[in-house]
């Protein structure tokens, strides 16, 4: 975990930036019946019953020292998802970096591995050498301010989890 403190308090560089990754699932719900809207005197009225619409895997990226975030989602969590959101950054979010270092769980998708999956030799080979990674550690956490932009949707307070 030292690690990835010392990484956060490093002077920030665009050759080199830092970002954390993390990704969640969510469910998708449907109104079962339509709400009936608020009127003057009476409070909007939705009912409890809900329809299940899928889920969507969520990707969030955060840039600490500039403040930039990009959250995409996707229908799967699998090894060639990561591989595509890993291109993305390196290739769209952050052309011009020499090198990302990018600080995530370990989950077994987040390796260089994946992207030899996804890609062709020479494209994932590229991406590797730009790519440096920071596992948090096993039963550590993200870093709070990620992982409550993450969890916004759920009904705790971010207050809590810091």
């Amino acid at each position: 975990m030292e690690v990835v403190l010392d990484l956060y308090g490093t002077q920030p560089s665009e050759e080199e930036p830092l970002i954390a990754m993390d990704e969640a699932s969510k469910q998708l719900l449907g109104e079962v019946y339509p709400p009936i809207p608020m009127q003057p005197g009476q409070d909007k009225k939705e009912d409890y019953h809900y329809s299940r619409e899928g889920v969507q895997a969520l990707f969030m990226f955060f840039d600490p020292h500039r403040g930039w975030r990009r959250v995409s989602n996707r229908d799967s969590r699998t090894r060639i998802d990561w591989a595509e959101e890993i291109r993305q950054l390196l290739d769209v979010d952050y052309p011009k970096a020499r090198k990302v270092k990018l600080v995530c769980d370990n989950l077994n998708t987040h390796n260089i591995a994946s992207l030899d999956e996804a890609f062709p030799a020479p494209v994932a080979h590229r991406l590797a050498r730009r790519l440096e990674i920071y596992y948090t550690p096993r039963n550590g956490k993200l870093p709070a301010h990620l992982n409550c932009l993450l969890r916004r949707g759920k009904r705790h307070s971010c207050k809590r989890q810091q």
